[in-house]
């Protein structure tokens, strides 16, 4: 291979916890070939070209822990595996998806081989970026041309287009904050919080208690004011018209000036306001056709638009919107007034990162009526000091929270709970929404479910809202996590039959059981799957299930080191030990020391409130105990192993045989499983004693009680011969 050369041997998406973090990861096995040869201060002018073309890798800390401890790293000299990994976390950054993480370790002796990983939101956009970071470095290497902008631009399209929207992706965060879990269902904003029987889903803004016909009448604006007028909420008088004539008559009826609006358009589209004249009215008509399926006129009611989110019948944020003109020069046209004089404020652009959008007035139809009804072209000329109106109301993205009255908050929460929306954004025309609306002659116009919430978590002007959070509430009160018990079980062993027995105490217990083991996929006691099940694909399937309220995974150490885990944290993590490291030499690994990083995933993803079950027979296995967040609950053959004695004198849990008998301590307190009777010793074809005492201590960690327990394992022989007979008949079937 020549020097110039990195060479991807393996890539692959570890979607849950793995080996490097909790989080999804990009792992690449990289072959740098004479690169191993040339760290970065050995290649001429390398480290000065790629920070020119990417500045922001001067911010990144690197191991040194501060601001500009990567760009040290590259004076001093690191090896161009480490620099493509910052480089990967550098372009998805300046695209705008969050990363963070990154590591790079060496494979073996010293030949040039690395495995990276590094932290990505979505795994086509961290992929693009991993490719395209190659050749970046390689340009930088060799003094080559590389057109960065036009990458960030590709990146950040692929981010725009396959991440989650930013509504959707603040109630994920505010989730995530509260260590409730997600999984995203579509390649669109449709998530799932928590799991199985405790889930919720989102869809952007609008969660499953949104009613189907709530979003029906919402979306009908002369419905919504029929409704609303009735329990007297203000609202502008208006009619359906069938033409342009008779738009005209609507509005001589309600009394210039109106509004010309489509009954079931959203975001502002096709709407003219404050129209006096009548071939302003019929134009309006045309337009507002174009957007909408039929065409209303209301009542002009004066002041500024308002936009109120309301989340479970609670006005969480408000922002007012604005007007906007400019001011002739007597030399310049209105489409270049509105360039330097609106669209020059940073705030505007295009896109989703701008609270103000960038005006256009030769493409916006409404803002060319407007235009003409004030005698001009977008092409004109205003003599100087002539002020042209553009907007009446531009974005709606000036945050006025603390201002809005109780009476309105009142009458807004009323106008959702009649419509049915549990979370709705409501807009209403008011001078001053600081005073009560009947005092002003303000009105409600619109009710609007799956609101747009960038409004309030990015606006122009005043302070952003914890919407997300406030959402988040909504759906799990008084600090709900959606979470159901979860057990993963690893190491060696027959940790199917761990897995199976203690799915088997859940289900006595009451709970409706989703298990994915070796053996296949079970709900309760139906096999939905005959498939090997211990995967990333089966997990999820179990957690999207809402009838599931408990759930147990059998994992492998090859599933964590191909995919990572199938969730992110476990109620229960069982280690039944550390070996068989010499099955794994694919992966790199060559011993139980290297092995122990593998399986102690299963333990780092323990939560707090869990319990992590350690066989204490195992001293790699006993070591993980230190990396515990929750409890840790030792099980063995006797209560003379060292590991047992001595967390039995630090007060901890353990399970342990004594003559044949399950014991339960909780530090020197011993109480005997009754339940289960005396097992046989050397008996065959049985349950495996190891086994029994596994499931013991994680039915223990569970809360099951002890004569629960003992009954369950005495009952499962039976369970497990009824379900052998039943694989009999699905395989007879097959062949």
């Amino acid at each position: 291979m020549s020097t110039n050369d990195i060479k991807f041997l393996r890539v692959t998406h570890l979607r849950g916890p793995n080996i490097w973090t909790y989080r999804p990861v990009i792992e690449a096995w990289l072959d740098i070939g004479g690169f191993e040869q040339f760290p970065s201060n050995k290649l001429p002018g390398f480290v000065d070209r790629l920070i020119a073309r990417l500045p922001g890798l001067a911010e990144h800390r690197c191991g040194v822990g501060e601001r500009g401890g990567f760009l040290e790293r590259l004076r001093e000299g690191t090896w161009i595996g480490h620099v493509l990994e910052h480089v990967v976390l550098e372009l998805q950054s300046r695209a705008g998806m969050r990363t963070g993480f990154g590591k790079t370790r060496q494979i073996g002796d010293g030949t040039g081989r690395y495995k990276m990983a590094f932290r990505t939101r979505q795994e086509q956009v961290g992929r693009t970026a991993l490719e395209a970071g190659r050749r970046l470095v390689l340009a930088a290497v060799e003094d080559q041309p590389f057109d960065v902008p036009a990458l960030i631009e590709q990146l950040t399209e692929m981010v725009d287009e396959l991440c989650l929207g930013p509504s959707t992706a603040c109630i994920v965060e505010a989730a995530t904050e509260r260590r409730i879990p997600h999984l995203r269902l579509t390649d669109g904003n449709l998530v799932q919080l928590g799991h199985g029987a405790r889930q919720r889903r989102i869809w952007t803004a609008e969660t499953d208690r949104t009613s189907a016909i709530a979003e029906s009448i919402s979306g009908d604006k002369d419905l919504t004011k029929s409704l609303l007028g009735a329990i007297g909420v203000p609202v502008p008088e208006g009619r359906v018209v069938k033409d342009a004539d008779d738009a005209w008559t609507a509005a001589e009826d309600i009394g210039l000036p109106v509004v010309v609006k489509p009954v079931d358009g959203n975001h502002g589209r096709g709407v003219s306001l404050d129209l006096r004249e009548r071939e302003d009215i019929r134009a309006a008509y045309e337009l507002a056709l174009r957007h909408g399926s039929e065409v209303i006129v209301e009542r002009f009611i004066p002041g500024n638009e308002h936009r109120l989110l309301v989340v479970g019948n609670r006005v969480v944020a408000a922002a007012r919107g604005e007007t906007a003109w400019v001011t002739g020069d007597g030399r310049s046209t209105i489409v270049e007034l509105v360039d330097s004089q609106i669209n020059v404020d940073p705030r505007r652009g295009i896109g989703e990162d701008f609270p103000l959008n960038r005006i256009w007035p030769t493409k916006d139809s409404a803002l060319r009526l407007e235009l003409q009804r004030q005698g001009f072209e977008p092409e004109s000329v205003p003599a100087a000091g002539r002020r042209v109106l553009i907007q009446r109301n531009g974005n709606v993205a000036n945050d006025c929270t603390e201002l809005v009255h109780p009476d309105v908050a009142e009458q807004v929460c009323l106008a959702v709970r009649v419509v049915g929306l549990d979370i709705a954004g409501v807009d209403l025309v008011a001078e001053d929404i600081a005073r009560p609306l009947h005092e002003q002659g303000a009105a409600i116009v619109e009710i609007n479910a799956g609101p747009g919430l960038l409004t309030h978590l990015r606006p122009a002007t005043g302070e952003p809202r914890p919407v997300g959070q406030s959402i988040v509430q909504h759906l799990f009160p008084e600090g709900g996590t959606g979470r159901i018990p979860l057990v993963g079980i690893v190491g060696p062993g027959c940790t199917t039959e761990i897995a199976r027995m203690v799915a088997w105490l859940l289900r006595i217990a009451g709970h409706h059981v989703g298990l994915a083991c070796a053996d296949g996929l079970y709900l309760d006691r139906r096999r939905a799957s005959v498939e090997h099940s211990v995967n990333f694909d089966a997990g999820q399937r179990v957690l999207m299930n809402r009838s599931v309220t408990a759930a147990v995974f059998e994992t492998h150490a090859e599933a964590i080191l191909n995919e990572g885990l199938p969730y992110d944290w476990c109620s229960v993590g069982v280690v039944t030990g550390v070996g068989g490291a010499q099955q794994l030499g694919e992966y790199h690994i060559s011993s139980d020391d290297q092995l122990y990083d593998v399986i102690r995933t299963q333990i780092d993803a323990v939560l707090a409130d869990g319990a992590g079950v350690i066989n204490a027979a195992d001293a790699r296995a006993v070591a993980m105990a230190e990396l515990c967040e929750g409890e840790v609950i030792l099980y063995g053959p006797g209560a003379d192993l060292p590991s047992m004695v001595a967390h039995r004198a630090a007060g901890g849990r353990a399970v342990f045989f004594r003559d044949g008998r399950v014991m339960l301590a909780t530090g020197a307190d011993e109480v005997l499983l009754e339940e289960l009777g005396t097992l046989p010793a050397n008996r065959s074809g049985g349950l495996a004693d190891d086994n029994i005492c596994a499931t013991v201590a994680t039915g223990w960690a569970l809360g099951l009680t002890p004569d629960l327990i003992g009954a369950g394992i005495e009952t499962f022989e039976a369970e497990q011969t009824a379900i052998a007979g039943g694989v009999h008949v699905l395989k007879t079937r097959e062949h």
